[in-house]
């Protein structure tokens, strides 16, 4: 007999597991090397993992690990997260009514503070300290949630990012977040910003626009001016062309834009009022110098930046020596924006977001020194979990639900688009339905899966697997939205380019049966009914059919059968033929003599 089965591990031993079981498959594993930071952490010895998403089992042994409590302790806490929430896409009432909410409790969204603390205290009496500020800081999260039903963006839960992000901060003159170009208000932090001038009020904020080239000029003037009015330093970059030494030239139009943009901000500063110098003197020390330009910055231009942001008698932590601090979510050019600006791979780049484990400094020469702080993904409202998929803030390939995001990726870009691009016919709307609708994942995803071979083992298109293509196409740039600034008509701001089409080929009977969606119009039902055979009309007694095949001896007369007889045409007697016969049949010829 073989062995019986298991039923299953008990609930002591899958906790036992999950807490201890990684630490006996890693074994010994090498010192991860970070910079020196004599704070009572040993940094090197961090096997640091980014902790964004929980289940709710997950989040209540993390929460009870926080508290340092028993698990009875933290129950009445457990947060379950309903499945309905964040699927599919959201009206235009909805989504007004949830922007409006966050709007009212946008100064609720805070980051965690570091606790005061001084030399006299003990690094264990600081770690207690975090502990229980972090924890209440998670908690209040929670009940932001819970009372309010917002969404927010998975953040950071592991404590470990967070002690990096409060050293780099500390460590640094300039704090610089990098933002995606693309749609900056979604990754960008005021907290931190309000945090940067708490530790140090001479201490400056910077917002780096990398991916800037997949904007236009007049698109980055429009972000200028509204940074303007909030009175922050912007520059706009790309580290993809400044690597490659490929910044384009300004076109005439752009210099004299530019031209016209200097002689209003020198009018401007000639002119400026006293009530408007004491309002910024109390918002920022270094006090916000002038208009922003729209200009693509390179990598000579932006290391000039960071040198003339401070005054040359302006405190630094570091004598003599300017120290930027790189602030990110992940995936956002972070570590190919440090490489650009060394112009050597420094920093390990990858497509999936947090690469970064660790904060570590570089020097670009003697005067400039970069702190790169690892990816965290901070909390800000989203008004459904498929935005963050769409803007990369959730890795593509970890995704569980596929359809919510494609079905957004389809409102925002035109079906015209995806056509030309990909080479497809997506299926048009049926009768009945709105004929400027967008397609919707499922027609989008079988013409691309068809169309590319991507197949399941039952002839089906791989609509997962069509889905990663596609929203990574969206990632990277070839597939292109950018969001408008608040106040701006988004139908103003983003133009889609009229590009030519490629040619689509006429699609293959085949090719329209597996893009077609499982739905029957009002034309199928007609001609489902209409083929229909007839039999022809009702007549009393023996009612003959066609078989269509030539008269054989002992047959039916002419070609037909009869249905009240021994034959029956719904069964093949040709099948039979190669069928065993009884013996006495088979030798009878025999018996004949």
């Amino acid at each position: 007999m073989g062995k019986k089965k298991q039923s299953g591990d008990s609930l002591g031993r899958s906790l036992i597991k999950d807490r201890f079981g990684s630490r006996h498959k890693s074994g010994n594993r090498s010192m991860l090397h970070t910079s020196e930071l004599n704070d009572g952490y040993e940094w090197g010895r961090l096997n640091l993992q980014s902790v964004t998403e929980e289940s709710s089992f997950q989040e209540f042994l993390s929460t009870a690990e926080l508290a340092g409590t028993e698990f009875q302790a933290e129950k009445l806490n457990i947060k379950f997260v309903n499945p309905a929430v964040g699927v599919g896409l959201l009206t235009t009432d909805e989504r007004k009514n949830v922007e409006k909410k966050h709007s009212e409790f946008k100064n609720l969204l805070k980051i965690p503070r570091r606790p005061a603390w001084d030399k006299g205290i003990s690094a264990d009496e600081l770690q207690l300290r975090e502990k229980n500020q972090f924890l209440e800081w998670r908690r209040g999260l929670a009940t932001l949630q819970d009372e309010e039903g917002l969404l927010l963006t998975p953040y950071e839960k592991n404590l470990d990012f967070w002690r990096q992000l409060w050293r780099v901060v500390e460590r640094s003159d300039i704090v610089a977040q990098i933002l995606d170009a693309r749609n900056p208000l979604l990754f960008r932090c005021e907290d931190l910003e309000r945090y940067v001038k708490e530790v140090g009020r001479e201490k400056q904020n910077l917002l780096i626009l990398n991916k800037a080239d997949f904007l236009t000029h007049a698109q980055r003037r429009t972000w200028a001016k509204y940074f303007d009015a909030c009175q922050l330093t912007v520059a706009f970059f790309s580290a993809t062309l400044a690597a490659d030494d490929s910044i384009p030239e300004q076109s005439e139009d752009e210099q004299s834009e530019e031209e016209e943009e200097q002689e209003d901000e020198g009018n401007d500063s000639e002119y400026e009022t006293e009530e408007e110098e004491e309002v910024i003197g109390d918002e920022d020390v270094s006090v916000f110098n002038g208009k922003n330009s729209a200009k693509l910055l390179g990598r000579e231009e932006l290391i000039a930046l960071f040198k003339r942001l401070l005054p040359q008698d302006h405190p630094r932590v570091m004598r003599g020596v300017t120290t930027v601090g790189l602030v990110g979510y992940p995936n956002v050019g972070k570590s190919s924006t440090i490489n650009a600006i060394l112009k050597d791979k420094k920093v390990s780049v990858s497509a999936t977001p947090g690469k970064t484990k660790h904060f570590q400094t570089l020097y670009v020469d003697q005067h400039l020194l970069l702190c790169d702080c690892p990816g965290l993904v901070m909390p800000s409202f989203v008004t459904t979990k498929a935005d963050m998929v769409v803007n990369g803030i959730l890795p593509v390939d970890q995704m569980k639900d596929h359809v919510p995001p494609v079905n957004l990726l389809a409102t925002l870009i035109p079906r015209e688009v995806l056509q030309a691009h990909y080479s497809i016919m997506i299926p048009k709307p049926m009768e009945g339905e709105d004929p400027d609708r967008p397609p919707t994942a499922e027609e989008l995803l079988n013409a691309y899966g068809y169309s590319r071979g991507f197949m399941t083992q039952n002839g089906q298109p791989d609509n997962p697997r069509s889905a990663r293509y596609v929203l990574k196409d969206l990632l990277c740039g070839r597939l292109l939205y950018c969001q408008a600034p608040p106040g701006i008509p988004q139908s103003s701001y983003h133009t889609v380019p009229v590009t030519r089409p490629r040619h689509v080929p006429q699609p293959t009977p085949a090719a329209v049966r597996a893009a077609a969606v499982n739905k029957v119009s009002g034309d199928d039902l007609d001609k489902m009914f209409f083929k229909k055979a007839s039999l022809g009309a009702h007549s009393k007694g023996v009612q003959r059919i066609s078989s269509g095949s030539t008269s054989q001896p002992g047959s039916v007369s002419g070609s037909t059968m009869s249905l009240n007889g021994e034959d029956k045409p719904w069964k093949n007697h040709k099948e039979k033929r190669n069928k065993k016969e009884k013996l006495r049949r088979l030798y009878r010829h025999l018996d004949v003599q």
